[in-house]
């Protein structure tokens, strides 16, 4: 069954699930884990998220979003009892790997999602691309269209060009300020 060289080793793990029924698989498999005691070969389940802020009906709001929608980790030691309490659990799909040997996370790939996940910078959602003609929604400028000339990721903003008396003047507007046309 799921036999593999690296049996005996406490590795991270993605399961492949349902779209959006990660939570479930989260909380029905750390209910499987407690029921049939596989808390000495199954450590740790998460379902990777990021925080970040999108728009909704006008204002700002800090909303969690999947890093990778259709997958949950888990954090243990791949044996045939333990293999089989994961792949068994309700709307896992299986193992990301080759056939039944799952394929455990490289370390530098663990330690990325992570650093991702307790980022204290809440990544902006900025939908626009160099050379996008946007609408400038709100602010001195409002009403007048502009060119994206630069983004920044980091603090939210996006630095638009603006033909005001016959020249292009950039003006530097909160991401919240513009919309695509």
């Amino acid at each position: 069954m799921a036999k593999q060289e690296t049996q005996g080793e406490r590795n991270w793990y993605a399961i492949h699930t349902y779209a959006g029924y990660e939570n479930a698989v989260l909380r029905n498999l750390k209910q499987r884990i407690e029921s049939l005691g596989m808390q000495e070969k199954i450590f740790n389940v998460i379902v990777p998220i990021e925080k970040k802020v999108k728009i909704k009906g006008g204002k700002r709001v800090e909303v969690e979003e999947k890093i990778y929608p259709g997958y949950v980790l888990v954090d243990m030691v791949v044996t045939d009892d333990s293999w089989y309490v994961v792949r068994n659990t309700p709307r896992v799909t299986g193992f990301v790997g080759a056939g039944v040997n799952p394929v455990p996370l490289r370390k530098d790939e663990v330690d990325y999602l992570f650093k991702k996940m307790d980022a204290d910078t809440i990544k902006h959602n900025i939908d626009l691309a160099i050379d996008e003609t946007v609408m400038i929604v709100d602010g001195p400028f409002k009403e007048l269209e502009g060119k994206v000339n630069a983004i920044d990721q980091e603090r939210g903003k996006v630095k638009v060009l603006v033909s005001m008396f016959g020249r292009e003047t950039p003006v530097e507007l909160d991401f919240l300020q513009v919309k695509k046309i």
